[in-house]
């Protein structure tokens, strides 16, 4: 599958619409992000919605998370609404909020 990277180095303001694949964020995003798949990097930065079957997180997100399955690493701080099937996390992973694991 294809994936598309958001660089350390990179700011992005606006949506960002992947139909296949995965979205890996070095830098920072501001605004909403659809995609099969999300992996946030440490050092990465999210806030807005994040939609997507598998969203893998090891810096910051903020906002709503949206997925089938959810990766919390050691490094992640998560502040944000939650709805998953699924979800897991390392020893050290921070995350505040309102979470609805589904099941399934």
């Amino acid at each position: 599958m294809p994936a598309s990277m958001i660089g350390e180095d990179l700011k992005v303001d606006g949506n960002i619409t992947a139909t296949e694949g995965t979205v890996n964020i070095k830098g920072r995003v501001t605004g909403d992000i659809s995609a099969k798949a999300v992996d946030v990097a440490t050092g990465g930065e999210v806030e807005g919605a994040v939609t997507a079957d598998t969203v893998n997180i090891q810096g910051r997100t903020s906002g709503s998370l949206k997925c089938i399955e959810l990766s919390l690493g050691a490094t992640s701080e998560v502040h944000a609404q939650v709805t998953a099937q699924r979800m897991s996390s390392e020893k050290g992973a921070k995350l505040v909020g309102e979470v609805r694991i589904t099941g399934g």
